[in-house]
């Protein structure tokens, strides 16, 4: 499955770009899967989502949990932790 990525905030600072196109594995097919997939891609990755737990990851522009699908996914944003008041 190829999908676009999002990267924002630290998690884009961190990576080093503000999104890619990636294919994925066939094995990859929830967000937790895909958060411990991009780890493996490099320091920077590793850098950026050493805390997955906090990381928020949007599918197709709707706010997901962790042990969500991604299948028909078009677009993954993938954000820190929101803060602020």
């Amino acid at each position: 499955m190829t999908v676009k990525l999002v990267y924002f905030a630290w998690v884009r600072e961190r990576i080093g770009k503000p999104e890619e196109e990636m294919e994925l594995p066939d094995d990859v097919k929830t967000v937790r899967e895909l958060l411990v997939y991009l780890k493996t891609l490099g320091d920077e990755y590793e850098a950026a989502l050493q805390y997955p737990e906090v990381i928020r990851v949007a599918v197709n522009q709707e706010h997901v949990e962790h042990h969500e699908a991604i299948k028909g996914a078009r677009e993954i944003g993938i954000f820190p932790p929101m803060t602020g008041g």
